[in-house]
């Protein structure tokens, strides 16, 4: 083996060897005077969930306070996963939190809310306060100690619950893509490059109704879809320059949040429950003026008015289920009241 050849290896594995000990740096085996061995990366901060509807929620709050509309008390029941999904590590591809959503939902829209989905504490401390076991300050102050009450009629009971589930899961409803490289052929310094990409769509679908609970009649059916987009680009170049082989590749990819699309999906359903409850007309009371860009696409599932308001509710609307996205046309905005 030459000398110049024995040099070369000797600084490859210098240059080796000094990159491991610039990774490890930043690892001691020893933690810390705060007690950890490294500080985590990244430094974003904690932001606000909205969906494109999220505002038509908080517009139906305001139209309800200005007209002084009462909200009726509403439930949620478990809205869970049905297309039984399961990712490639094991876990759940469809998140479990809907119920949860659809509680923030109702709160974006001022319905007045009532627990039912986990009474585990309640129902404790109500065997606790049975057995008195629980005390509560009395009139006295400070001391006065006396065992908590058990009144008749003390819960409120729920005019109305929202339960349904995620029904639908659609992979690769429509892909596409490309693949091409090229190179010399006849070069003593070869050249070659490669570039890809790809796209595909998928889809998630829910099912909702809202029930009265005192006759448990089926009041408002509600069946939406949102499609989401997947994509991924790549390059790549390989070359030999003076016996030296580089091999270089960059590439891009993202996939349209599937939990936020089910959020939306579950505020878009909120709105039109909402409408109905509140009797609003449609989205001309939050939405500006001018004709809806997206047009009529279709029905959104069986309706029947909650209250006998047929004449001002949003029934004359609900077969539009483009209305009240208030981020797709930009002159289209929020009312202030």
């Amino acid at each position: 083996m030459s000398a110049g050849s024995i040099s070369r290896r000797v600084r490859f594995a210098g240059v080796a060897c000094a990159a491991a000990a610039l990774l490890s740096g930043c690892i001691s085996a020893a933690a810390g005077p705060n007690g950890t061995y490294a500080t985590p990366i990244g430094n974003a901060p904690v932001t606000a969930n909205p969906t494109p509807y999220s505002a038509a929620l908080y517009c139906m709050a305001d139209y309800a306070r200005r007209y002084s509309l009462p909200s009726p008390r509403i439930a949620v029941a478990r809205i869970s996963d049905y297309t039984g999904t399961v990712s490639a590590d094991g876990g759940r591809q469809i998140t479990g939190g809907a119920s949860l959503m659809t509680m923030t939902a109702l709160a974006k829209s001022g319905a007045h809310i009532v627990e039912r989905y986990d009474t585990s504490v309640s129902e404790m401390e109500l065997r606790y306060a049975n057995n008195r076991l629980i005390g509560d300050e009395g009139p006295a102050g400070p001391g006065d100690t006396q065992f908590r009450r058990i009144l008749a009629g003390q819960v409120p009971g729920s005019d109305f619950y929202i339960v349904g589930g995620i029904t639908e899961v659609n992979y690769n409803i429509r892909s596409g893509g490309f693949d091409a490289a090229g190179g010399e052929a006849t070069s003593n310094t070869p050249l070659s490059v490669a570039f890809a990409g790809k796209s595909y769509v998928m889809n998630i679908a829910i099912d909702l109704r809202l029930v009265q609970t005192t006759t448990l009649e089926v009041v408002d059916v509600i069946s939406y879809q949102k499609q989401i987009i997947g994509r991924e680009i790549s390059a790549g170049v390989f070359d030999f320059l003076n016996g030296n082989v580089f091999d270089i590749s960059a590439g891009e990819g993202g996939l349209e949040p599937v939990q936020l699309a089910v959020r939306a999906l579950i505020e878009r359903a909120t709105v039109e429950f909402m409408a109905n409850l509140y009797g609003a007309p449609g989205p001309e009371v939050c939405l500006g003026a001018g004709p809806d860009p997206l047009g009529t696409v279709g029905p959104t599932g069986g309706y029947y008015p909650a209250y006998p308001n047929t004449d001002t509710n949003n029934g004359e609307t609900r077969a539009d289920p483009g209305r009240w996205h208030d981020r797709r046309d930009g002159a289209v905005r929020r009312s202030r009241y």
